[in-house]
């Protein structure tokens, strides 16, 4: 074949690897595992899954890398070691937990395009399945980002945090870590909370972290602050809906308080980089009308806000952008 036909068909097929590694995960193959050598049978037994389909599927796990096969017998490959066995430092499970989710409403992708918006179905017992994985997928990637994050903010003079939509507090975790002078309040939705009360005594700043409970679209924020953080919120808005958050915001800051939104920047032509143009089909299929913004945007909803100083930092090694801004004294 030709090296376009076959770009074409190494795309039309990619779903299968993503696939293959989700059932292996799902099934929990991975963990049972360990660190042991196991037959194929072995593992079936202890998974509920029938042994000839489970050889298969292992077999193609040793394809992508993710297993090793010898004398019959499979073991994890050092990645998947890392990464999927739960109890590792690095363990991702509960990233790979929301990219599962992910999968049902990115099938749904060609009727979303078809009627402008989401219509994947989110009954009210799919929400509490997956409130859990996705909060501890943000968590995860948020604990790898923040350090290198906070390097990009001033910290002088910052004593209360406003953590908008702050999740598993990850980033908050990380302000009370920077200064022992910073206390913060994240404010998110009330089946949130419980876990990010967890989560910050998982990490020993319970006495510092508060939590307010509501909806920061319809909900107003609480005030006094001289930060507010808002990390990956605006891309699960519309632009009507981002305007009036950026002035709720500016509210609830104190005079010269500092604004920070951590989003995948989309560039203007709405063709690069490949992360947020993809990301806006994901807003697509899960949102009502959320999108992946452009720097123009989001800079004229701060500076509409009364924001000013607005400027845009990329970190490096990130994929994100911060847009930093000031409130007028």
């Amino acid at each position: 074949m030709t090296n376009s036909v076959d770009k074409v068909w190494e795309t039309a097929r990619a779903f299968q690897a993503s696939r293959i590694l989700l059932t292996g995960f799902e099934l929990g193959v991975f963990a049972t595992l360990g660190d042991n050598a196991m037959t194929s049978a072995e593992v079936a037994s202890k998974i509920g899954a029938d042994p000839r389909a489970a050889d298969r599927l292992m077999d193609a796990l040793v394809v992508l890398g993710l297993l090793t096969k010898e004398e019959g017998k499979f073991r994890n490959s050092g990645e998947a070691r890392e990464t999927l066995v739960p109890g590792k430092p690095t363990y991702a499970g509960g990233a790979l937990g929301h990219v599962i989710s992910l999968w049902k409403s990115w099938s749904t992708l060609t009727d979303a395009v078809r009627k402008g918006t989401s219509v994947f179905k989110h009954e009210d017992e799919a929400r509490a399945e997956f409130v859990k994985p996705f909060i501890a997928a943000m968590h995860f990637n948020a604990s790898n980002l923040a350090p290198i994050i906070l390097k990009q903010i001033d910290l002088t003079g910052v004593r209360r945090v406003l953590d908008v939509g702050g999740g598993s507090g990850a980033y908050s975790i990380a302000f009370c870590k920077a200064s022992p002078e910073i206390t913060s309040v994240i404010f998110d939705l009330p089946d949130v909370v419980p876990l990010t009360n967890e989560y910050a005594a998982k990490a020993g700043v319970a006495d510092r972290i508060s939590t307010v409970t509501g909806d920061f679209n319809t909900d107003n924020l609480p005030v006094g602050f001289d930060l507010a953080f808002l990390s990956q919120i605006l891309h699960s808005n519309s632009p009507d809906e981002n305007e009036r958050l950026m002035r709720k915001v500016g509210t609830a800051l104190n005079p010269g308080g500092q604004i920070v939104v951590q989003e995948f920047v989309v560039d203007e032509d709405r063709i690069s980089p490949p992360g947020p143009v993809f990301f806006s089909l994901n807003m697509l299929v899960g949102t009502k009308a959320g999108d992946t913004y452009t720097e123009k945007e989001i800079g004229s909803w701060l500076d509409g806000a009364g924001f000013g100083e607005i400027k845009r930092i990329d970190p490096p090694g990130t994929g994100t952008t911060l847009m930093m801004g000031r409130k007028s004294h």
